[in-house]
């Protein structure tokens, strides 16, 4: 294992900024490739995929790893197009800092401030590298001018631009030992007490201390520098690579410590079997080495570790605090898993939500057993599939952003399983919330022995605030054992409400109920719990919940009147316009079901000059006759005599 300093570095991008090329060239600059490949011809080293290579487009992130400057860097090549935004939400609390990829022709796009928030959000160190400077139509001022407004003030571009728009265009770095542009020193100032006060005082500041602080402002979030280039000519590369190398924040090697790591992915290898991506944040690693699983609370052990190169594993002695690696030998090993200590580990958090229920078919009703085998090796690798079977009726469904992720779905299910499917037209997936205060009652006393007496109350919840949950009743009345077993059946038994969908924004609270010192066994109150919740839901009643989308539109005011109309046609709500020159920008929420398709609609009707962003909202109310009811999958907890049968495994 290399003992250079290790940076991880996410490239992310909207789709077609060109992050796959900007590592193709990065692996060919520090001599890891002899070949660029690209994009268009399938023969880049991070689209491994036969999809991949053959749509031009990513859609599972890479691995690959480089040395420049004595510096190990493990890059994280992403997904671009939204629908595949899981991928980049596995690989954000792995990373020492990011690249953000804005086109200088296309500036920037609807995914690119989603994915800037999240990066924000959790403070993570970010570059941006305006791309395409070669390209007809790039306008670096005029994007520098985007950044600033859109994005965030505090961005700094340390290259200047000459002869853009053209194969003959180069860059002249403003922040070196020879030279440093006022403008970038008066920035430092803005985050640098003692800059400032020399600044001010008109005192020579080195360029020692301008790096210096420059590192401090990068590592604590609170200075976004801006680089320039042309992955394709191999224009800025050096200096994306020497800027990176200078002034990332490294990986803290902490080797001493005792062993901390987060399982990022999942691979099924031929030959290996089930593969886990780790980054390892403490301590150190070797084959056969034993760890606890801080989520699944299990002593687990690992086979052979492995390290990563594009499509590749390579064999590795041992794991280092700081790097990335792969480990074999583990089946009970997931997405997210904390290995170890966790106290180094970031929070979690998402850009893209599955708002989109899917029905999937095999062609072949031979291959139903097969296809479900298939769908949970894929979930395990992408668990926002939320893959969900139900033997009862032979139903199968899984949980996708859009739909250019099913004609991907489909095509692997192909190449990887060879398994020919159909997908049923996509349902909004709906919630629900309790239309009003109501009781929930169950007597679960036959067939003996049993034992469970419970009223629940029920209550409508604050919007967004998930599930409540608390007794008030006495361990006298019932063991705290069994108040147990209730408290975690609480959320299984809200998967499914009397509309069919998940309940939320709800308070539930145990108020009465009683156990009996000889019918009482254990599970009886596991059992109970939904029958409990599901009578209370009744006598609810429960509302719809949609989920909705934040969206704003610029586009020329001759418009203004068609897309207000659009928006209202769509149930969508917007505030008032702001107008600015001969174009206006316009902010408001959208229902998902009707809005699904209104970017190319707006594309249409603009000739392209309107722009669209959008971002996850939540979910508000809809009116009833909005909403989709669908059938309870399973048993019914409502169906009480068959589904205490099939609870105490008397039927299938």
């Amino acid at each position: 294992m290399s003992k250079n300093k290790i940076l991880n570095i996410g490239i992310l991008a909207h789709a077609d900024a060109g992050k796959t090329s900007l590592t193709e060239n990065i692996l060919f600059r520090t001599g890891v490739i002899k070949h660029k490949g690209s994009v268009d011809s399938g023969t880049c080293q991070t689209d491994f995929m036969t999809v991949e290579k053959e749509r031009g487009i990513s859609v599972k992130t890479a691995v690959t790893s480089c040395i420049w400057n004595n510096t190990q860097i493990n890059i994280i090549d992403t997904p671009g197009h939204v629908d595949f935004s899981s991928e980049i939400d596995k690989v954000l609390r792995i990373l020492d800092c990011a690249v953000l990829i804005i086109s200088a022709v296309e500036g920037i796009q609807s995914h690119t401030k989603n994915i800037f928030d999240t990066l924000s959000e959790l403070s993570i160190p970010t570059f941006i590298f305006i791309n395409k400077i070669d390209r007809t139509g790039s306008d670096t001022e005029l994007v520098l001018k985007e950044i600033k407004k859109e994005l965030t003030k505090n961005s700094c571009s340390f290259f200047k631009v000459e002869n853009e728009a053209t194969h003959l265009n180069k860059l002249t770095n403003l922040f070196s030992n020879e030279y440093q542009d006022i403008e970038i020193i008066e920035k430092f100032a803005e985050f640098d007490e003692n800059i400032l006060e020399k600044f001010l005082s008109e005192k020579e500041i080195s360029f020692l201390e301008l790096s210096e602080s420059l590192k401090v402002m990068i590592e604590k979030s609170k200075l976004i520098p801006v680089l320039s280039g042309s992955a394709k000519n191999q224009t800025g590369i050096d200096e994306l690579l020497d800027f990176l190398t200078l002034y990332a924040p490294y990986s803290k090697l902490i080797e001493n410590e005792e062993f901390s790591a987060l399982v990022f992915r999942i691979d099924h290898d031929k030959k290996l079997g089930k593969v886990a991506g780790i980054r390892i944040f403490s301590g150190q690693i070797k084959a056969r080495d034993t760890f606890f699983n801080n989520t699944s609370k299990i002593e687990q052990k690992i086979a052979q570790l492995k390290g990563y190169s594009s499509n590749k594993f390579t064999d590795l002695s041992e794991g280092i605090a700081g790097n990335i690696v792969a480990i074999t030998g583990i089946q009970n090993i997931n997405v997210g898993d904390i290995l170890g200590n966790n106290t180094n580990i970031k929070k979690n958090i998402t850009i893209g939500n599955p708002l989109l229920l899917v029905k999937v078919l095999p062609l072949n009703s031979v291959d139903f057993s097969s296809l479900v085998d298939a769908l949970a090796e894929l979930s395990v690798e992408d668990p926002s599939l939320d893959f969900l079977y139900n033997k009862d009726n032979h139903e199968l469904n899984i949980k996708i952003t859009g739909k250019i992720q099913l004609e991907i779905l489909e095509r692997i299910l192909i190449d990887r399983f060879n398994l020919s499917v159909k997908f049923e037209n996509p349902t909004v997936i709906y919630k629900e919330t309790p239309k009003k205060e109501g009781e929930g009652f169950v007597r679960y006393w036959m067939p003996k022995p049993c034992w469970a007496i419970m009223k629940f109350k029920i209550e409508p919840a604050k919007r967004g605030s998930g599930v409540e949950y608390k007794s008030e009743v006495n361990v006298n009345k019932i063991l705290q054992k069994y108040q147990n077993e209730v408290e975690r059946t609480i959320q299984s038994a809200l998967k499914q409400g009397i509309k069919g969908w998940e309940v939320t924004d709800i308070k539930i609270t145990l108020v009465d109920g009683e156990d009996h010192n000889l019918h009482t066994r254990p599970g009886d109150f596991s059992i109970a719990t939904p029958m409990g919740i599901m009578n209370g839901l009744v006598n609810c009643d429960t509302d719809f919940l949609e989920p909705v989308i934040a969206f704003k539109i610029k586009a020329p005011e001759k418009l203004l009147g068609t897309i207000t109309s659009d928006i209202t046609k769509m149930r969508g709500t917007f505030e008032s316009p702001i107008l600015d020159e001969e174009n206006f920008e316009l902010s408001g929420i959208l229902p998902i079901s009707t809005s699904a398709d209104y970017s190319i609609q707006l594309s249409s009707i603009s000739g392209g000059k309107a722009k669209i962003s959008t971002k996850f909202a939540g979910y508000e109310l809809c009116a009833e006759e909005f909403g989709i009811s669908r059938p309870y999958i399973g048993i019914s907890p409502l169906d009480e005599a068959k589904y205490i049968l099939k609870a105490r495994k008397a039927i299938q």
